[in-house]
Order: structure tokens, then sequence, then C-alpha cells
């Protein structure tokens, strides 16, 4: 975007989404859908992806579901569960959708999935700063 601001913006300018491979496959206001391949440098203890890091990809596409052309918007607040783990070689996929907004402030859902399964659920709340 012309104006430093809106989803394409805001990937572009994510440095932590581009040192962990994320690649943004859809990009519009209210929704996103992003995609990253699990490393070998990206597992824990156990052998599966970091919790952070599925963290991460999800936060990822919250925050390009919520930047709008024209306004910054950053997270007010966010919280994950995990259903299951993602292993090292699978694609994660996360779509962001925007439930609610009002006045500067929004609820927005991302479902983190490897094919049919389900790895995460986040929910994002976000607030447009003046």
């Amino acid at each position: 975007m012309g104006d430093g601001t809106g989803a394409e913006a805001t990937f572009a300018g994510d440095q932590a989404a581009r040192a962990l491979g994320i690649k943004a496959l859809e990009l519009s206001p209210g929704a996103a859908v992003l995609e990253m391949t699990v490393t070998e440098t990206m597992v824990n203890g156990h052998g599966m992806a970091h919790g952070g890091l599925v963290f991460l990809l999800a936060d990822t596409a919250f925050a390009c579901a919520c930047n709008y052309p024209g306004a910054v918007t950053v997270a007010a607040g966010a919280d994950i569960t995990f259903v299951s783990q993602g292993r090292v070689g699978e694609v994660l996929t996360a779509r962001a959708v925007e439930r609610q907004r009002y006045g500067r402030s929004g609820i927005y859902d991302v479902t983190v999935s490897c094919g049919e399964r389900v790895v995460a659920e986040f929910r994002g709340l976000s607030r447009t700063l003046r």
C-alpha cells in the first residue's frame, strides 16, 4: 500500500515472519491466509513445532487481517489453544477472519491447520491507533 498501512505493508515490514519463511497466500481487509513450513530449528524438546512459533504464525495472520488501508492497528490481547502438534516438514496454514469491528476495536479468529487437522485456535483483540 502506498500509505504504509494495510495488510500488504504490515506483512512486508514483518522481519520475524520473513526470518521464519512465512508466506502470504491471501491478504484482504478483515482476512488473511499465511503458511509456514516447520523446520528442524522450529521444534521444541519434544520434537513438536514450538508453541511460540505457532502463536507467531497465527499472530501474523491476525495482524494482516486487522490492518486496513489508512489505519494502524495493533493487538490489545490474544489467546491460543493448542489442539494438536505440528511436525518437521509439515506446512502449517493460518486462516484469519474478522468476527467483529466496533469503533477502534475488533475481534479476529485464526485457525492454524495442517491439511484438515487443526493445530491451534487463536483469538485476537485489536485496537486501531489514532
